[in-house]
C-alpha cells in the first residue's frame, strides 16, 4: 500500500470499528438491563437486541447503489447520523419499545455496502483483498472488545450510558469521514466490492452459495441467541454479578482466538477447507448441546463457551473465504451483499426467536435450539461441492488492448495457473482466478498492459 491507501484504510476501518463498537457494546449486558424497563417480556428483549438486523439486511444494498448515485461520503454521512439518533431514541428511552425502535433505526443507518465501495475507490487492484481482510479483522476486534469492555461500561455508566457512548462514536466517524479519508476523484462501480443488480438472481440461485448464506444466517441467530441466554446464565446459575462477567470472557477468547489460528491455517494452507468448516459447524452444536445439560456448573459453561468461541471465529474466518471462491470470478461482490444482508437478517432471527424460546421455555431452550439448528446446518453444509483452492486476483487493462474482451480472456486462459478470466471493458479490469503456485503476473501484465 501507498500511504495514501494506508491512511483511507486504516481511517475506514477505524469507522468500521466504531459503528461495530456501538452495536455490540449491549450484547452482554442487555438483557439483564432490559429487566428494568415498562413493558418488557422475554420476546420482547430478544427482538430489542436483534431488532437493528432486520433493518440493516433490508437497507444496506439500496443503500450502496444509493452512494453509486449520489455519492460514497454523503450516504455515509447520512447513515450515520442515522445510527446516532437511533442511540439517543434508545439511551433516553424507558420502556422496551422506545429501545426497540431506537435499534432499529440504528440498524437503518446501514453504510456497510456503501463503505465498501468507497473502500474500493480509494484502493488499487492489486492491494484491495488485503484492504478488505483489514477491515475484516477490525469487525471481528470490535466483537472481541466489546464482550470484555460491555460488562465493565455498564457498571460505569449503565446500558443507557452506553447508548449515548454510541450516538458519540457515531459522531467521532463522521469527523474521522470527512477529516481523514480523501473523496475520491470519481466512483465507479466495482464488482469485487459492489452488488451488481443484474448478478443478484443468479446469486440466489446458486445453491452452493445459498448454503453459506443460510449457514451465517443460521450462525448470527445462534450468536444473538446466545447472548440473550448467557447473562442469565451468569447471574442466577453461576451467582456472578454482571461486572465480573467480563472476566468470564476474557480468558475464554483469547484461548479460543489461538486455539482457531491452526484449524484456520490448516483450512487455507493444506487445503482442508470443507473439512474445517464441519468440524467448526459440528463444534457449535456440541457447544450449545453441553451449555443446555451443564449451565448450572462453572465447568460446563466454561467448556461449552470456549468450544462456541472456537468454532464461531473459524466461521468467520472461513465463510468468506468460501463465498469468495464459490462466486463467479467477476461476481464476489454481489456474493458477499447477499452473504451480509443473510448475516444481519440472522441477527434479527436470533433476537426475535431467542427471546420467544426464553419466554416460553427459559434459557436450557435456548441452547437446545441453537444446537438443533447447527446440527441443521451441518445437514446442509455436508452436500457441499469442495471449493477449488483459488486465489482471486484483479489487474487493470490498457485503453489499447480492451477491444476485444472475449479474445483477451482466451488469451488469458492459455497462461499456466489461470483457471477463470472476466474481462470487464467498461471498468478497464481483468477478474482473474489462479493457482498461485504457477500464476506468473508479469506474463498476464504483458497481456493487458502496453
Amino acid at each position: 500500500m501507498n500511504s495514501a491507501e494506508r491512511r483511507s484504510v486504516f481511517s475506514l476501518a477505524g469507522i468500521y470499528s466504531l459503528r461495530m463498537l456501538g452495536l455490540f457494546l449491549i450484547l452482554p449486558v442487555f438483557a439483564l438491563y432490559a429487566e428494568h424497563l415498562d413493558g418488557v417480556t422475554p420476546m420482547l428483549i430478544g427482538l430489542a437486541l436483534g431488532a437493528y438486523g432486520l433493518t440493516m439486511a433490508l437497507l444496506q444494498i439500496p443503500f450502496g447503489m444509493l452512494s453509486d448515485r449520489i455519492g460514497r461520503k454523503p450516504v455515509i454521512t447520512a447513515g450515520l447520523i442515522i445510527f446516532a439518533i437511533g442511540s439517543v431514541v434508545a439511551a433516553s428511552s424507558h420502556d422496551i419499545w422506545g429501545v426497540i425502535f431506537g435499534r432499529a433505526l440504528q440498524g437503518a443507518g446501514a453504510i456497510a455496502a456503501a463503505m465498501m465501495a468507497l473502500l474500493a475507490d480509494l484502493t488499487r487492484e492489486e492491494i484491495r483483498t488485503k484492504a478488505t481482510a483489514m477491515i475484516g479483522m477490525s469487525i471481528g476486534m470490535s466483537f472481541t472488545v466489546s464482550l470484555i469492555l460491555g460488562p465493565w461500561l455498564d457498571a460505569a455508566i449503565g446500558v443507557n450510558g452506553i447508548f449515548w457512548l454510541t450516538a458519540v462514536l457515531a459522531v467521532g466517524a463522521i469527523v474521522v469521514l470527512h477529516t481523514a479519508i480523501p473523496t475520491p476523484e470519481h466512483s465507479s462501480i466495482h464488482r469485487d466490492a459492489e452488488t451488481i443488480p443484474a448478478q443478484l438472481g443468479a446469486a440466489l440461485r446458486n445453491i452452493e452459495l445459498l448454503r453459506l448464506d443460510i449457514g451465517i444466517l443460521i450462525l448470527h441467530s445462534i450468536m444473538t441467541a446466545m447472548f440473550i441466554a448467557l447473562p442469565f446464565v451468569l447471574r442466577d446459575q453461576l451467582h456472578l454479578p454482571s461486572l465480573h462477567h467480563s472476566w468470564v470472557y476474557l480468558p475464554i477468547l483469547v484461548v479460543a482466538m489461538a486455539l482457531m489460528v491452526p484449524m484456520v491455517i490448516i483450512a487455507e494452507k493444506r487445503k482442508k477447507l470443507k473439512p474445517v468448516f464441519l468440524a467448526a459447524i459440528a463444534l457449535i452444536a456440541v457447544s450449545a448441546a453441553v451449555l443446555s445439560m451443564t449451565h448450572s456448573g462453572w465447568i460446563g459453561v466454561i467448556t461449552g463457551l470456549l468450544l462456541f468461541f472456537i468454532a464461531y471465529n473459524v466461521l468467520e474466518a472461513t465463510l468468506p473465504s468460501l463465498v469468495s471462491r464459490i462466486a463467479p470470478v467477476d461476481g464476489k461482490g454481489t456474493a458477499m451483499g447477499v452473504y451480509s444482508t443473510s448475516q444481519f437478517l440472522g441477527a434479527f432471527v436470533g433476537g426475535a426467536g431467542g427471546g420467544m424460546l426464553l419466554g416460553h421455555f427459559g434459557v436450557t431452550g435456548i441452547f437446545v435450539a441453537c444446537s438443533l439448528g447447527a446440527i441443521l446446518w451441518l445437514g446442509l453444509a455436508y452436500g457441499m461441492t469442495p471449493p477449488r483452492m483459488l486465489s482471486a486476483t484483479m489487474m487493470a487493462v490498457d485503453p489499447s488492448r480492451i477491444g476485444d474482451a472475449k479474445a483477451l480472456e482466451a488469451s488469458l486462459l492459455q497462461l499456466a495457473g489461470v483457471a477463470e478470466v472476466r474481462v470487464v471493458a467498461e471498468e478497464k479490469v481483468a477478474y482473474l482466478r489462479v493457482e498461485k503456485e504457477h500464476f506468473d503476473p508479469e506474463a498476464a501484465k504483458a497481456l493487458l498492459q502496453l
